[in-house]
């Protein structure tokens, strides 16, 4: 199933590793050498920009090829179309295999023709179906799972997460006014659903490359799960979907749940992290704190801004102080401690730029051992003593 050759695949997992190990300090230019050596790694590129630039320019390589087809296929085309859609659907999974055969792992290039594929996949499909929306999603969630497997690419996941999603929309809205009205709570158990299959999927993981894609759908169920209970969410979406108009006299059903809602799940997102030390449940809850404060000003902005944020700060300075007093001896996940993978040094930055625009320099007082006066240490000196 896999198209790259699964130990190849370890390898350039491990060199990955060891190149975090070597920008933490664990190992030195020397041995990261030697594991970059004698390890067989793909044609991949860590560069964010220049695979950015790489996938403009497979994406460039993908259209021209799609528009020549067009191009000689103009007089012969009819209502019949759809079928160079297809095509161009194939063309972009072919290029796939060839570049994934060629070695390409993340490149940037097999990443424009990966893309381009499930994009007119898609269209083709809509064509064909006169824009059913559940059958795009849910063909395209297949698709996407089926190229995850066999070419270990992240946004394949996250295409599958968002398909899927989609998919369990779609059918709720087929399912009538009811559906509607519990689809909140549907999304809630399908959120839970998926956190808690990866988790013992990733507890029973053999096959390290796939951790990633793991670990990702673990947080989209997690941000899936606030969402579908979020205040401002299902009120926006019981007007749009089922005509309720909100006056001062009423609110939506069950409003008094999403309210709890809407501030309970974000605290024990925080509170979990920490006790857990799962660095990405923290920032997931932070965010989603942050948007529970939106959701309730958006509709009732009872404080004036400036009041309102000093409250805000006072509440996360007293979290703060909480969480460093929590972390502050952790020596791993969630610490307080300097990160050895990352270089940013605030503290540094700030005496530097006392010192160089300031014109400040740091004052260091040094005490000599040596005792001057009195002769105490050697000679006569002015007190006489030796």
């Amino acid at each position: 199933m896999i198209q790259y050759n699964k130990t190849e695949l370890e390898q350039e997992f491990l060199v990955s590793e060891g190149h975090s190990l070597k920008k933490a300090g664990f190992i030195d230019e020397s041995q990261f050498r030697l594991i970059d050596k004698n390890l067989t790694v793909l044609k991949s590129q860590k560069n964010i920009l220049i695979r950015i630039g790489f996938f403009l320019l497979g994406s460039f390589l993908y259209s021209s090829i799609c528009g020549f087809l067009t191009l000689i296929s103009l007089d012969s085309m009819n209502e019949n179309y759809q079928f160079l859609v297809y095509l161009f659907a194939i063309i972009g999974f072919i290029g796939t295999e060839v570049l994934t055969n060629q070695k390409y792992y993340g490149y940037g290039l097999d990443d424009a023709f990966i893309l381009g594929g499930q994009l007119c996949l898609a269209i083709a499909i809509g064509i064909s179906t006169d824009g059913n929306k559940l059958t795009i999603s849910l063909i395209l969630s297949i698709t996407s799972l089926l190229c995850y497997f066999r070419y270990v690419q992240l946004s394949m996941v996250f295409l599958f997460c968002i398909t899927l999603t989609c998919s369990i929309l779609f059918l709720m809205f087929e399912l009538g006014a009811f559906a509607k009205t519990i689809l909140p709570f549907t999304m809630m158990f399908f959120a839970i659903v998926i956190y808690f299959g990866s988790k013992k999927l990733l507890a029973r993981l053999t096959l390290p490359f796939y951790y990633n894609g793991i670990v990702f759908t673990q947080a989209f169920a997690l941000i899936l799960f606030y969402i579908s209970g979020n205040y401002m969410v299902v009120r926006e979406l019981s007007s749009e979907l089922m005509g309720v108009i909100v006056t001062a006299n009423n609110d939506i059903p069950f409003a008094i749940f999403f309210y709890g809602f809407t501030f309970i799940v974000p605290v024990s997102y925080l509170v979990l992290s920490l006790y857990k030390k799962d660095r990405f449940m923290l920032w997931i809850g932070i965010l989603a704190l942050c948007f529970s404060i939106y959701t309730i000003r958006f509709y009732y902005a009872v404080l004036p801004v400036e009041i309102a944020l000093t409250i805000g700060g006072l509440v996360l300075f007293a979290f703060t102080f909480f969480a460093i007093k929590k972390i502050k001896n952790n020596t791993n996940g969630v610490t307080f401690q300097p990160d050895r993978f990352s270089h940013g040094n605030l503290f540094g930055t700030a005496e530097i730029f006392m010192a160089t625009q300031l014109g400040l320099k740091p004052e260091t007082t040094v005490e000599s051992p040596m005792e001057f006066g009195d002769g105490d240490f050697s000679g006569g000196g002015s007190g006489g003593s030796y």
